[in-house]
């Protein structure tokens, strides 16, 4: 895999026609014999320039990023995918091409595999929230910034007084500090939809008593406003 190839690769590109591939992927791959073996061979190349297109993207976050130690992230992003895949090709609904749904796949195992090395050696700091601390723009006149000092703190009570010390520290790691996802799950011993639900309570609950105390409108309390709570400016240091 050479580097014109990588840094050329489009998302369109991906998606072009090859010659070889099957007229119908999921007959192929589901069949025995000489058709899925040249099927599974077709799906393996195609994983292999998805997950190039998207770790030459990422490759400013790899602490190596030698053309030996890309093909290794590369290779390993295309198997995983591709197990993954054939464990829910059943779920295939046909609303977009096959090549397009397969290269998620790749793309998703591919990034979690660059975060992962991003992460390798570095603590992830499972801290609470500092209620000392608010956030102060400068850039702001002193209106804004006593407006915005007043929702900063609003959001700090609401952590400090709603939520748990998991959702809390979790809710920080995740939402403030900007570690993956995938990276916290492995190290805390979870998985990722525990967190993602983690998540999505913290994000209710701070909805909930931001609007009660008239800091959100009404609207965000039915759910249709979760970007209006600025998680990311509570705590941070």
């Amino acid at each position: 895999m050479s580097e014109g190839f990588r840094a050329e690769t489009t998302v369109s590109a991906l998606d072009a026609p090859a010659d070889g591939v099957p007229e119908d992927w999921i007959a192929a791959l589901s069949s025995s014999g000489a058709e899925q073996e040249a099927a599974l061979r077709a799906l393996h190349s195609l994983m292999l320039r998805a997950a190039a297109h998207q770790v030459w993207r990422m490759r400013s976050a790899l602490p190596d990023a030698s053309p030996g130690t890309v093909d290794v992230i590369v290779n390993q992003a295309a198997d995983e995918a591709m197990t993954a895949l054939l464990r829910k090709l059943h779920t295939f609904e046909g609303r977009s091409r096959f090549t397009t749904w397969a290269f998620k796949f790749a793309i998703l195992e591919a990034a979690t595999d660059v975060r992962r090395l991003q992460w390798q050696h570095r603590e992830v700091e499972l801290r609470d929230l500092d209620l000392g601390r608010v956030p102060d723009d400068a850039s702001d006149g002193p209106e804004r910034q006593a407006e915005g000092a007043d929702l900063a703190r609003a959001l700090a009570e609401a952590m400090h007084t709603c939520l748990t010390p998991h959702q809390r520290r979790v809710a920080i790691a995740l939402l403030v500090d900007g570690v993956p996802i995938d990276v916290l799950a492995e190290r805390l011993g979870s998985n990722r939809n525990a967190l993602y639900k983690t998540v999505h309570d913290v994000r209710q609950r701070l909805r909930a008593d931001l609007t009660r105390r008239g800091y959100l409108p009404e609207l965000a309390a039915r759910g249709d406003a979760e970007s209006d709570i600025p998680t990311a400016s509570a705590g941070s240091s």
